[in-house]
């Protein structure tokens, strides 16, 4: 056995798996998915979108701002050998000083540079690598752009977003006039950035509180124009996007598609009736995938309340089921809690969902489907952090992902699991919570001196 062999070996037989995964065929998540406009992904599997934070952060040089750096091609490059049907990137965020975190990388007009379009174009090799299809999550945080970036974010109205540490400012609300120039424009320069960099498609983020979200959740939009009141007027922004982008790209094979709220799970906030009506409206106007999700930055539910929920795995799947006979010929994607092959197949079967979105899975393990798909294996690695702890669990995530930015494939030789930690091992998940601990005093002191704080977490 050479030497890359039994490292391997040596790191699979240390993660451990979720130990009541029944055996089931897994030849349904092979499956090809066609979209309306002729494309096809080669399987059911996409590779969901998680902060990664590993971007050039520089305000003051606006042509460096946001610009992918070797980190994240080395990142994509282990996924560009997991064998998923669709790869999103994380957050490019089309607002300079709209981020969603310290490190997002970004496309916007103002700096635009030959060194960008480079960047970008080699992160959409890294992905379609063996295959899959690449898209980019275009995004923009709007009220949930943290204080320390910009204290007063655009949003849909200025409803301040609260939290226990005060972490964000209170926005303006944008004009008419400045729902067109400073949110629909910059989501259209994206995406046409994306298309001649040699991406396949986007996705419009328009879920979990981000600025889109903050249009259509009447939580959020207290409008009197035509951007709010209605569900209709509420819908508007994302429906106008989507046909600006349809204008500028010459493209019929150019994929857009949205993440939406399935429920945001407080009052006021977007119904399960209400997210019917929008994706009624997103079949209607020629969507080629929708990617269901659910849940708020003031009510991230991403655990289980129910049940009936943790048998299915799926966050979201009663949502998803009710939702899905909207689709006649829109791809639907589920994304949140699966983690073995039988609930993925299951939810198939139900015809919940046509594709199955995977995101921290696959900071553990960048290559799971590959493995599913070859039947080596019946689920994702089961770790030992308690599950209802979203947020340590997205920072551990974060954590994995710096940690397969560290080297390409070929300075890992061939090991896309080089350097990533264990989780399935409880003592490191205890020195994770150290680490964690005294990552955000470090955040505290930083905040308090007026420094910008760190925002991943570089453990092991």
């Amino acid at each position: 056995m050479g030497d890359f062999e039994m490292r391997r070996s040596l790191s699979e037989m240390s993660l451990k798996r979720f130990p009541n995964a029944a055996f089931v065929s897994s030849e349904i998540l092979g499956e090809k998915l066609n979209f309306p406009n002729g494309k096809t992904a080669r399987n059911r599997f996409l590779k969901a979108a998680m902060t990664e934070r590993l971007s050039i952060y520089s305000l003051e040089y606006p042509k460096k701002h946001g610009i992918p750096t070797e980190n994240i091609l080395n990142v994509y490059d282990k996924w560009g050998h997991g064998q998923y049907g669709m790869t999103l990137t994380a957050n490019v965020l089309v607002d300079p000083t709209n981020l969603e975190a310290i490190g997002n990388a970004n496309i916007f007009k103002e700096g635009d540079s030959s060194e960008r379009r480079a960047l970008f174009t080699q992160w959409a090799q890294k992905m379609k690598q063996d295959g899959s299809l690449a898209i980019g999550q275009l995004s923009h945080a709007g009220r949930q752009t943290p204080r320390y970036v910009n204290p007063t974010p655009w949003s849909a109205s200025d409803i301040q977003l609260k939290t226990s540490d005060n972490q964000y400012g209170k926005p303006i609300a944008l004009t008419t006039e400045q729902v067109k120039t400073e949110v629909i424009d910059r989501f259209v320069f994206a995406a046409k950035f994306s298309f001649e960099c040699g991406f396949d498609g986007v996705e419009l983020h328009g879920a979990h509180g981000y600025i889109l979200s903050q249009f259509t959740s009447p939580t959020t939009n207290k409008r009197t124009d035509k951007y709010g009141g209605s569900l209709e007027n509420r819908n508007r922004i994302i429906l106008e996007i989507y046909d600006e982008i349809r204008k500028e790209i010459p493209s019929k094979e150019f994929l857009i598609g949205l993440k939406t709220n399935s429920v945001e799970f407080q009052s006021e906030g977007t119904t399960l009736e209400d997210a019917k009506e929008m994706c009624r409206a997103y079949e209607e106007r020629g969507f080629d995938f929708v990617e269901l999700s659910g849940g708020t930055a003031e009510k991230f539910l991403f655990n289980h309340e129910r049940e009936s929920t943790k048998k299915r795995e799926a966050f979201f799947a009663e949502f998803a089921e009710q939702i899905r006979p909207v689709f006649k010929n829109t791809v639907v994607y589920l994304t949140g809690g699966f983690r073995t092959v039988g609930a993925m197949v299951d939810a198939i079967e139900r015809n919940t969902t046509q594709g199955i979105g995977l995101g921290r899975p696959v900071t553990a393990e960048p290559d799971l489907p590959k493995k599913i798909l070859n039947g080596e294996v019946r689920s994702a690695v089961k770790d030992e952090f308690n599950q209802n702890e979203m947020g340590k669990t997205i920072m551990a995530s974060c954590s994995q992902i710096e940690q397969m930015g560290r080297k390409s494939l070929e300075g890992a030789g061939g090991n896309v699991m080089d350097q990533i930690s264990d989780f399935s091992d409880g003592k490191l998940v205890e020195q994770f919570d150290g680490a964690l601990l005294e990552f955000m005093k470090e955040v505290k002191e930083a905040l308090i001196e007026g420094r910008i704080p760190k925002s991943i977490i570089v453990f092991n």
